[in-house]
């Protein structure tokens, strides 16, 4: 073989400069494809891939939007579903499933309860506000209560002497 100069490859060394200059760019560009793939998963798909092997979970609508139907609130153990039918049907309007409410039996002085009042039970749970019935806002509304058992015989029984009022905690 004949002597030659070596070979040199032209431009090498200032590529690493300009790939050293423009790195804002190839960073830009990573974040925007990371963002990209990001909102083509969707919401959601991470964790349901994560959780393959747990239990279906409930479809949800999009963030910020409450669900088209409440989802009911789950009753903790011990407790059980008390309808009590609320003597104001506009104040029970203004109840939402999983709001908690004091109950309170205001004696009717004319009856012969010495026209006070009394709390029945505090902070439970509305676990749902069925739709009234056509005319009977004047007999009140119902809501379904989550209260413990011994607690829902007694709201049941001042239901029959006494009007019931509801307090939002």
């Amino acid at each position: 073989m004949p002597p030659f100069p070596p070979v040199r490859v032209r431009g090498g060394r200032y590529r690493v400069q300009r790939l050293v200059r423009h790195r804002g760019r190839a960073v830009a560009a990573g974040l925007a494809v990371t963002a990209a793939a990001l909102v083509a998963a969707g919401p959601g798909t991470s964790a349901q891939a994560h959780h393959a092997d747990a239990t279906p979970r409930p479809a949800r609508s999009a963030r910020g939007h409450p669900p088209a139907t409440p989802l009911p609130a789950p009753r903790p153990e011990g407790l059980v579903a008390a309808p009590v039918r609320i003597a104001d049907a506009a104040t029970v309007r203004l109840l939402r499933p999983g709001d908690r409410v004091d109950v309170v039996a205001a004696q009717d002085p004319a009856a012969g309860g010495g026209g006070g009042a009394r709390v029945l039970a505090r902070g439970v749970r509305v676990t749902r506000v069925p739709e009234p019935l056509d005319g009977a806002a004047e007999s009140g509304a119902l809501v379904v209560l989550a209260v413990p058992r011994a607690l829902a015989a007694g709201l049941v029984g001042a239901s029959a002497t006494a009007r019931l009022a509801v307090t939002l905690c």
